[in-house]
């Protein structure tokens, strides 16, 4: 069983610099190359060739993998192990149906509770988001396009949105990494900053209506048809320098 993990606590995990081998930074690792598109989707999750890049124990890597697991981007199966999730059509419209009516309830709250302070820190992740975008780097961006949705779960002040917002941005970054080609356009830092600005005038009606749209736009990006990327985990996660000199941590 999956250990039981405070959503507030779950969320700063990804937030956190992805450097060093520690069990939060594995998880990040793995996370960052999930939604970057960088492990394809069915990927088999080798719990000893994840522990010699990493350095650390089988014991670790299993703990990750089953965190992960909870929040849908890992599948665990009996006999077969783990493996990178790979959602089916269907899968992704039932996802992406359930997002939009979670982030619509979020929206309402936040535009009762945000404060400016909250607001100012969101809009600091729209600037990184954009700088990714316009630097190339799109797996990043749309890490950081997910990343801003699980902060606003925070400013609704509302706990059990939080845990729901986690699961659901985590399978839809991992729809658009499946199913959206990098060839389009990607705007949605604009329209996150549309959005704030009408959470800080405190307009519902306006706030709602622009997330609704941004649902609408991420879903006109997507076309359910190009796979690619690596299952050599070596090779996902060379650019760590990390491997066989590390020394094994211990448990």
């Amino acid at each position: 069983m999956s250990k039981q993990v405070d959503p507030a606590k779950s969320v700063s995990r990804t937030l956190k610099k992805r450097t060093g081998t520690t069990s939060d930074t594995i998880y990040a690792h793995i996370f960052d190359a999930i939604l970057e598109h960088r492990l394809a989707p069915g990927t088999k999750l080798s719990e000893e060739a994840l522990g010699e890049i990493f350095g650390v124990s089988r014991t670790i890597i299993r703990r990750e993998l089953s965190q992960l697991a909870h929040e849908g981007v890992v599948s665990i199966r009996p006999n077969r192990g783990a493996m990178v999730a790979s959602p089916t059509v269907e899968e992704a419209r039932q996802i992406l149906y359930a997002r939009r009516l979670v982030e619509r309830a979020i929206t309402e709250l936040a535009v009762q509770h945000a404060t400016e302070k909250q607001l100012d820190a969101l809009r600091e992740m729209v600037v990184e988001e954009q700088k990714c975008f316009a630097q190339g780097d799109r797996g990043a961006g749309i890490r950081l396009s997910g990343e801003f949705h699980l902060k606003l779960a925070e400013t609704a002040n509302n706990t059990p949105f939080i845990g729901f917002q986690r699961s659901l941005v985590s399978q839809t970054s991992l729809i658009i990494a499946q199913y959206e080609k990098g060839t389009r356009s990607h705007c949605s830092f604009d329209e996150h900053n549309e959005l704030l600005d009408a959470i800080s005038a405190r307009d519902t009606e306006k706030a709602v209506s622009l997330m609704m749209h941004h649902m609408d736009h991420i879903d006109a990006k997507l076309d359910f048809d190009e796979e690619g990327a690596s299952d050599d985990l070596h090779v996902v996660f060379s650019h760590l320098g990390l491997g066989k000199k590390n020394t094994t941590v211990k448990e």
